[in-house]
């Protein structure tokens, strides 16, 4: 078993999303069950943290949630809570369903992600408890840019790198969360649009320290080309 020395046992894995961009790939399975050498995104992600110790596991489902729901039968440690508005809802309303479950610390996932354990473990043992992480730039295509104080605060992020005053990092989509924080997250939601994704609830609700690896090893996986480079470039480097 990995180290977790923060005693974090609680994982959230937004996945809702159609993942219309990967069309026929994802027209029968959502896309974290994009399979790499055999192997689905989600299915790697979940040993990742379980590896780390992390025991309770929310996937926050939508599209095609029956296929979530199957796969969870399989593990004592997943549960599935159901968006029923996830085709008009952004990932913040995913997240903000999950309210009535959760109530400690929790690391934050996307279900798209392809990623070394060195994030997990280094977020994880971080002694900052509401962390962003952040890679150098992957020039992949469809990243989201991290705008960060001299403090190394979120200040914001958005996928035009020319609104940002500089850029700190790329956004990976692995997060840590303390309670107080999904919390105040929440209430600020409540005065928002329900379409609004959770790293823009982020911006609008730091401090959040941005973590930056070196060097880091991941990918997300949200189109055709996306996929071509993880299977090339990413997960050759990961294993």
């Amino acid at each position: 078993m990995g180290k977790n020395k923060t005693m974090i046992n609680t994982a959230i894995i937004l996945a809702a999303g159609l993942g219309s961009r990967l069309q026929e790939k994802t027209k029968y399975k959502p896309k974290g069950f994009l399979e790499l050498n055999g192997v689905s995104l989600i299915e790697k992600s979940i040993n990742n943290l379980i590896y780390f110790g992390i025991q309770n596991i929310y996937i926050g489902t939508g599209y095609l949630s029956e296929v979530y729901n199957q796969f969870a039968s399989n593990y004592s440690q997943i549960h599935c809570i159901y968006n029923a508005k996830y085709n008009i809802t952004g990932s913040m309303y995913t997240l903000y369903n999950m309210n009535k479950y959760i109530n400690s610390d929790f690391i934050l996932l996307e279900s798209d992600l392809l990623y070394e354990k060195k994030a997990l473990e280094q977020i994880l043992n971080h002694k900052q408890t509401d962390i962003i992480l952040a890679s150098d730039q992957t020039n992949s295509g469809d990243e989201i840019y991290i705008e960060a104080d001299t403090n190394f605060n979120l200040i914001n992020l958005s996928k035009k790198s020319n609104i940002l005053k500089s850029i700190f990092g790329e956004l990976v989509g692995i997060s840590k969360i303390s309670y107080e924080k999904y919390l105040q997250m929440n209430k600020c939601f409540e005065q928002e649009s329900k379409n609004i994704d959770y790293e823009y609830i982020m911006v609008k609700t730091s401090p959040f320290y941005v973590y930056k690896i070196p060097n880091l090893i991941w990918c997300e996986i949200d189109d055709h080309n996306h996929l071509d480079r993880a299977l090339k470039y990413v997960l050759p480097q990961i294993k």
